[in-house]
């Protein structure tokens, strides 16, 4: 089975952050979302990746190479300029020649497989949109069934009191090669006001099924940092690195651990970490791979990417920093987002 990632949006409300990653190399969790995506895809039987991309593709292609260190095959479809979500299915047509799949890279989710697959087999369509139940779907896509699950109609965010249901796009799609016909070459596409709507009025079958479990768009500072928040409770299961040294508490290896250090659950630390004399890390804190934290630092509802350095005394609260960041000492920081670094992330 060959999956296609769609990872060229410009991200731009995640910025400064990601001014020079692509949104999905956005670290969840001490790991970028897009290789967390990957390994739960391969684990389920998906072997072969495209990875379309566009904003900062070098990024990708530098961590994940050719694929081979995470046993998969990965190919790149670069966008010569942002095409949409389905200008860039098309852009990719030359890789997708049987049935395949395609996620929205930026989507916090972790399906199963495996009755999605069989639902999209059974209807006998050409497209099977996956959908999740929100609240209020005033702010996404939103569908209308019949009995047997063909959509009827999608709605581009509606009225609240207007919605034909609670059930939205919640970003991925299985497809039969077919759908290739209804899109445009060499321009700009959207899946949701132009393919979709013409896929419904040709009757070639577009079909939709909820799947369960945590979804999240991760697209703006706040989500970014809810995501994190679910991870640590783990209301969103995904696997944390590091050993549980105290109930909440999870520290990588090689950690150094100064004296009178206070953890208050719950907590991530990555691996070859330093966190110096009487800081206090947590609630909800996560701290990179390769992190200098210094003396009497306060680090809460905070995130700290890779080879960051927190200044001794440093007050972090409910802010985001970005790979490499370093503050100077005795600065309090209280809803910031920090992106001082200029480079590509590596592998």
């Amino acid at each position: 089975m060959k999956a296609l990632l769609l990872a060229g949006g410009l991200g731009t409300r995640l910025r400064p952050l990601t001014e020079n990653i692509p949104k999905p190399m956005a670290p969840i969790a001490n790991r970028p979302w897009l290789e967390h995506l990957i390994v739960h895809l391969r684990d389920q039987g998906v072997n072969e990746f495209v990875i379309a991309a566009h904003h900062c593709s070098e990024v990708i292609r530098r961590y994940f190479e050719d694929g081979k260190r995470w046993n998969v095959k990965i190919t790149y479809a670069l966008e010569p300029f942002p095409l949409g979500t389905a200008g860039a299915i098309k852009n990719a047509e030359r890789w997708l020649k049987e049935r395949f799949l395609v996620f929205n890279a930026d989507i916090v989710h972790l399906p199963q497989l495996i009755p999605l697959l069989d639902f999209h087999r059974q209807h006998g369509g050409l497209a099977t949109i996956v959908l999740t139940e929100v609240d209020d779907p005033s702010s996404y896509g939103v569908v209308e069934q019949d009995d047997r699950g063909q959509i009827l109609r999608f709605v581009e965010k509606p009225r609240r009191e207007e919605a034909p249901s609670n059930r939205i796009n919640a970003g991925m799609y299985i497809f039969e090669p077919d759908v290739m016909r209804y899109i445009p070459a060499e321009r700009e596409v959207s899946i949701e006001r132009e393919t979709f709507p013409l896929l419904i009025e040709k009757n070639v079958g577009v079909y939709g099924i909820v799947s369960t479990g945590y979804w999240r768009d991760m697209g703006t500072p706040a989500r970014y940092r809810q995501v994190h928040w679910d991870a640590l409770s783990r209301e969103f299961p995904i696997p944390l690195k590091g050993r549980e040294i105290q109930p909440g508490v999870f520290v990588g290896e090689n950690v150094e651990i100064g004296s009178g250090v206070l953890f208050v659950p719950p907590v991530l630390i990555g691996d070859h970490v330093k966190i110096g004399p009487q800081a206090v890390i947590g609630p909800n804190a996560v701290i990179g791979d390769r992190c200098q934290i210094g003396a009497r630092v306060h680090c809460a509802q905070t995130i700290v990417w890779d080879r960051s350095v927190i200044r001794d005394r440093s007050r972090l609260q409910n802010s985001i920093f970005g790979y490499r960041t370093v503050t100077p000492a005795g600065e309090v920081f209280e809803d910031s987002i920090i992106n001082q670094f200029k480079e590509a992330v590596q592998a």
